[in-house]
This record gives C-alpha cells, sequence and structure tokens, in this order.
C-alpha cells in the first residue's frame, strides 16, 4: 500500500489472483457511495489495472487524527444502514468461511505437522457446527470483514473501508467479528453500544460462539503468511494464538503484530 500524499489517493497492490474480488470491490463501493452510504470511495479512474503479477487499485485518502478512532457504536449504525439497503446490482459471491484459512494452513511452510493437522481439524470441527445453524437476520449482501478496524473518520463523519470480503451471506457475520474482539480488549460498554445502534444484541443468540470460534480462525490466516515469509514477531505471535486455542482459553488477551 502507498500513499500519494500530494493527490490524496492510496494506491493498493495486490496479488494478481485477487483481480476479480478487487472489481467487484471497485464496483460495490462506487455502488454505495453512489446511493449515500459511508464506504471508503474508489478514485474515479479506470481499475483495477494489472501489471505483471500484480493488480492495482486506487481509493480516496482519508487523514486519521491521531489517537482517536471511530466509537465501536459507529459501526453498529454504519451495519444496519448497510443491511438495510436493497441488494446491489453487483454480482457478490457467497460467503465460504475459512476459505483463505484453509488455503493459508494447507500451503504452510512454518507450521508444524501437529499445528496443521489440529488447525485443519479444528477449522472442520466449526464448519460442521456453521453448516447446522439456523440465522434469524437472514441473509444479504454482508461486508464480510466488518469490525472497528475497518472504520475511518472522514471529517466528523465514519466511513466502512477494506471491502475486499464483500459477499452474500449470512447477516450475523458482520456483527459476530466485533464481539469476537474481546480478545482484543474490547469492552463491554463498546459492545452494548454496537448493540443498540445496530438495534438486535447478538450475544442473545446462542450460536454466537461458533461465528467467533471462525473469526478466531480466520484472523490466523495473516500470521501464517507472514510467519512463511520468515517474520518473527508475527510468528511468535501465531504460535501464541494456537497455543491459546488449543487450551480453549477463551479469555486469553491477543496482541497485533
Amino acid at each position: 500500500m502507498y500513499l500519494l500524499a500530494g493527490e490524496g489517493v492510496v494506491v493498493r497492490v495486490s496479488p494478481f489472483s485477487q483481480r476479480q474480488r478487487l472489481s467487484t470491490a471497485v464496483a460495490l463501493t462506487r455502488w454505495l457511495v453512489a446511493n449515500g452510504f459511508p464506504a471508503t470511495d474508489p478514485i474515479d479512474v479506470p481499475q483495477p489495472v494489472a501489471h505483471e503479477s500484480y493488480v492495482v487499485t486506487f481509493w480516496r485518502h482519508y487523514p486519521q487524527p491521531a489517537n482517536r478512532v471511530p466509537p465501536t457504536g459507529q459501526l453498529g449504525s454504519l451495519l444496519h444502514t448497510l443491511h438495510s439497503l436493497p441488494s446491489p446490482p453487483v454480482a457478490l459471491p457467497g460467503y465460504q468461511p475459512l476459505a483463505s484459512f484453509t488455503i493459508a494452513v494447507e500451503s504452510s511452510t512454518y507450521l508444524s505437522p501437529d499445528q496443521v493437522s489440529w488447525l485443519m481439524e479444528r477449522g472442520q470441527e466449526l464448519l460442521h457446527a456453521y453448516g447446522e445453524l439456523d440465522f434469524p437476520l437472514g441473509h444479504g449482501h454482508i461486508h464480510g470483514d466488518a469490525y472497528p478496524g475497518n472504520t475511518l473518520w472522514d471529517g466528523q463523519a465514519v466511513r466502512l473501508g477494506d471491502w475486499d470480503e464483500a459477499a452474500v451471506g449470512p447477516r450475523e457475520i458482520d456483527l459476530a467479528n466485533t464481539f469476537q474482539g474481546v480478545r482484543f480488549g474490547r469492552t463491554s460498554e463498546d459492545l452494548d453500544a454496537f448493540s443498540a445502534r445496530y438495534g438486535y444484541d447478538i450475544r442473545r443468540w446462542p450460536s454466537l460462539p461458533v461465528l467467533c470460534g471462525i473469526r478466531d480462525l480466520h484472523t490466523l490466516g495473516s500470521f501464517i503468511r507472514r510467519a512463511d515469509r520468515g517474520e518473527t514477531v508475527a510468528a511468535e505471535q501465531l504460535s501464541y494464538r494456537i497455543e491459546t486455542l488449543r487450551s480453549t482459553d477463551t479469555q486469553a488477551r491477543w496482541g497485533a503484530a
């Protein structure tokens, strides 16, 4: 990712394999912005642009104030609005839980055979449980990776960014990620505010732990890829997360790396 400060543009460089996903993200966010939803705004140029083994997209830059992140409740409001919109005229893929995680685990050069075996088994357990769920909020277009870290200030307003995982799926997916964030220090006050602004408290739904478990594994994907590249700090955090998952320590605090 690169910032063209003079132009107010963020340039994202991704593997060519992500071309279709990024084309969808650009088309979707253009439609959302045109319909008044505060998504991060793609620059009005033909994109994505393919170059050799990469694909490039261009986005408006939103300078962020120091030490002031959008409140968690703002995400609840954004998701309530998003889920209330009519279906977009963009072909979205069906939500596939743990698809990228499974690829990362199976192709990893860092994970031990024992870790691979446990992670794959745990993933299958969660996928089986997911297949048995009933979703009271129904299915529709979802962000797919909605959590407070993907919100950005735009002056005094808040925008929702990072649309690469947009899909059609259960709306509960967009809510559960915020609740899995207790592993990173999210407070009950944050969760209360999020629920109030969305208009539904997913904590009343007994199947929330299944989605939080799926999110736990999903968050390992980037750490696996970074550990494969030899990043020591990411490898240490990855090992710690796997240890806490294997010991079923739901209170363990996870860190960023």
